[in-house]
């Protein structure tokens, strides 16, 4: 027969038990009420804003077959609450957005939209939720920027994938870091905010504005400067010098001992 104290023991065991789960539900219910008050509802929160109101119609008509309606993304398209104004301007100012084809890399190639309908289609998208937004600064800025200290962060951070002249170079799985050659200053800073593709984001705390900048001042150095060896030959390395080297060395070996076999 069970004693009265240990009827009482487990009496006040089960009610701290129900107690506890209590806490725990109560807990969870805030949580996801805050949640729900405070996350981004992929909904424009300007929809009065005439920009944010176009850029839904362009967006409406030409990503939302993707990326789903309010950007939340589909099945091979991800969300775009949450990335900005400035991922928008990249990707559909580079061309590479609305996708033609899937792949393992969004090509760059002519832009589908105009200016003013790139900063409608990027208006709608901050609407949805925080992110970079477009960066402003003008050419003297980027200009003034140490160059030297801008090609050591560039060694440093993107040379591996890039080149050391951005000249871009092969990845893993058909993937590929494109040239420089065509970025302008602000989508090479949008690139690095935003990290598209299979490029890691550098945000203000690893690369500051100031060395964001300093990295476009020694891009666009090397872009501009003359080849005082000789001709360039895309300088992505010291394979396509051997190559050319070789073949227009022996190629001149070859014609020179047919011409001497021939006077002798």
């Amino acid at each position: 027969m069970v004693s009265p104290s240990t009827v009482a023991a487990r009496l006040v065991t089960r009610r701290r038990q129900l107690a506890g789960a209590a806490v725990v539900a109560v807990a969870l219910g805030l949580l996801g009420m805050l949640y729900a008050a405070l996350a981004p509802s992929g909904q424009a929160a300007t929809s009065s804003d005439p920009a944010v109101q176009r850029g839904q119609e362009l967006f409406n008509q030409g990503c939302a077959s993707c990326h789903g309606f309010a950007g939340a993304g589909g099945r091979r398209a991800p969300s775009l609450i949450g990335v900005g104004a400035a991922s928008v301007d990249f990707q559909v100012g580079t061309g590479r957005m609305p996708l033609q084809q899937h792949g393992p890399e969004a090509p760059r190639k002519r832009p589908r939209y105009n200016e003013q309908q790139i900063l409608d289609l990027a208006a709608y998208v901050a609407s949805l939720g925080p992110g970079p937004g477009i960066p402003q600064f003008s050419a003297a800025d980027w200009q003034k920027a140490d160059t030297a200290y801008g090609g050591a962060l560039f060694r440093t951070n993107c040379a591996q994938c890039h080149n050391f002249a951005g000249s871009g170079g092969e990845l893993t799985y058909g993937k590929y870091a494109p040239t420089l050659s065509n970025a302008t200053p602000r989508q090479i800073y949008e690139a690095m905010v935003t990290g598209p593709e299979n490029m890691p984001v550098f945000g203000d705390k690893q690369i500051t504005p100031a060395q964001k900048l300093a990295i476009i001042n020694y891009i666009r150095t090397i872009k501009t400067e003359a080849n005082p060896g000789g001709a360039g030959l895309g300088r992505v390395g010291p394979v396509t010098e051997t190559i050319v080297g070789w073949l227009a060395g022996i190629g001149v070996l070859v014609i020179v001992t047919i011409w001497i076999g021939a006077r002798a």
